[in-house]
């Protein structure tokens, strides 16, 4: 009886197999490598831009912007990601948090990735406003 109540348990208050936390490095595609898993981020899509450099970080870190927004959002924080789905390449995508914030919306908002085709309606929303206020990508003018 006292093992079944054990097993029990530590299954109730393990984490699941479909979740992964953890601190995670920024990639320059926008993606995160977290306990040596790349994980793409659910709903996006993270549009290319310009290299641009953190020098108030050092080692300075040149990347595309989106990549270091979400580093400084990130930063030393935990990551929180339940997983949606699991690539034949073994890359994840998930939907992920710090401190319960979302990161795909937090992107969006600001600009830097684009709601993907089957995205939640809040993230379509997020982005036809930060496209109407001009941030991130939608404020970049080519040509001028």
């Amino acid at each position: 009886m006292i093992p079944l109540f054990v097993a029990l348990a530590l299954s109730v208050t393990s984490v699941s197999a479909a979740d992964l936390s953890s601190y995670a490095f920024v990639n320059d595609d926008g993606s995160l490598r977290i306990r040596g898993q790349t994980v793409r981020l659910d709903g996006i899509i993270i549009p290319p831009t310009d290299r641009a450099c953190q020098s108030n970080v050092r080692p300075i870190r040149c990347a595309p912007q989106a990549a270091l927004a979400l580093n400084f959002k990130i930063g030393p924080n935990f990551v929180h990601c339940t997983i949606r789905e699991r690539r034949p390449n073994r890359d994840v995508i998930a939907r992920c948090t710090v401190d319960d914030e979302d990161l795909a919306a937090w992107l969006i908002q600001r600009g830097w990735a684009a709601a993907a085709p089957d995205a939640p309606p809040e993230y379509v929303v997020l982005e036809k406003i930060a496209r109407q206020r001009g941030f991130g990508v939608w404020g970049i003018r080519i040509g001028q």
